[in-house]
């Protein structure tokens, strides 16, 4: 909280993600008709009775907007934690415990890490068949990586540091370790790639849900872009079908970031070192010498 009053930008990031999750939380009352009901023609124009007109099928794209983004925050939030859970523990095992421990694990870390989510979504739905379930398995596989590098170096660092050093003498246990001085420490750095992952997963579940591979039955914000252009709404000059979803999709994206990225800047001291302007250093100048009497 105290980032957020002190940061414009943690700010701005906050309520907008905050007018998301109430607008998600709150979607049943919101949407002014009923999502899967037919109010009017194909591409209806934006009017009084509907803000932001009607889609290929007649349904108002303001509920369905409301609707989606109800659905894509689930998918983001749930592959996110999956995300974080699995990286954090990684992260905090391979740091703490260091030797052999550390190369397993990051050799797995570095096979993930080079597995594409696209192509083996690709391989999930057709195997499996396409599913918001497949999607949230896939982007929680797929991002831990990145939280797991980042935890891991910050571990290291703490497990070194003296009160640690001082309760690993006096007999205390690796869990009592972790989760009383090493976890509050990197606590802070795991709550920023939180925010910052949750991005990340619904541009993912976007981009998964345009190509067609998410369930077909559920409205998301991706199944509403590739509907529209999969209708021609963009060549039929209903941009009204294409620009919201759109909007909306960028606009939660912004939010994480710039909130995930002024909690990281606030609690990293590396990065407030690294962004100090040459303008905050004062070079005295040079003063002449007296003459000798």
């Amino acid at each position: 909280m105290r980032i957020v009053r002190e940061r414009p930008a943690a700010t701005v990031g906050a309520v907008l993600l905050a007018l998301f999750v109430l607008m998600a939380v709150f979607a049943q009352w919101l949407m002014p008709y009923d999502p899967h009901q037919q109010v009017g023609p194909v591409f209806g124009t934006p009017s009084t009775a509907h803000p932001l007109g009607l889609d290929d099928g007649g349904y108002d794209v303001l509920s369905l907007i409301i609707q989606g983004g109800r659905i894509s925050m689930e998918v983001g939030f749930a592959a996110t934690v999956v995300a974080i859970v699995l990286g954090g523990g990684v992260g905090i095992l391979s740091g703490y415990f260091g030797g052999a421990t550390d190369t397993v694990l990051m050799r797995i870390t570095d096979y993930f890490l080079v597995i594409p989510d696209i192509p083996l979504m690709i391989i999930i739905a057709a195997v499996w068949g396409p599913s918001l379930g497949h999607i949230v398995l896939v982007i929680g596989m797929l991002l831990w990586t990145g939280t797991a590098r980042v935890i891991r170096s910050q571990v290291k660092s703490v497990r070194e540091r003296v009160y640690v050093q001082r309760a690993r003498s006096l007999g205390a246990s690796h869990t009592r370790i972790i989760l009383r001085h090493v976890l509050p420490q990197v606590a802070p750095l795991l709550v920023a790639n939180t925010v910052l992952t949750i991005a990340v997963a619904i541009f993912d579940e976007t981009a998964l849900a345009f190509l067609g591979l998410s369930d077909p039955t559920a409205i998301t914000w991706g199944t509403m872009i590739e509907h529209a252009f999969d209708r021609t709404a963009v060549s039929a000059g209903a941009w009204w079908a294409v620009v919201p979803p759109g909007v909306a999709v960028s606009l939660v994206i912004m939010a994480c970031s710039l909130l995930g990225q002024a909690i990281e800047d606030a609690t990293n001291p590396r990065l407030r070192v690294a962004h100090l302007s040459i303008r905050g250093f004062r070079i005295r100048p040079v003063r002449p010498a007296r003459a000798e009497a």
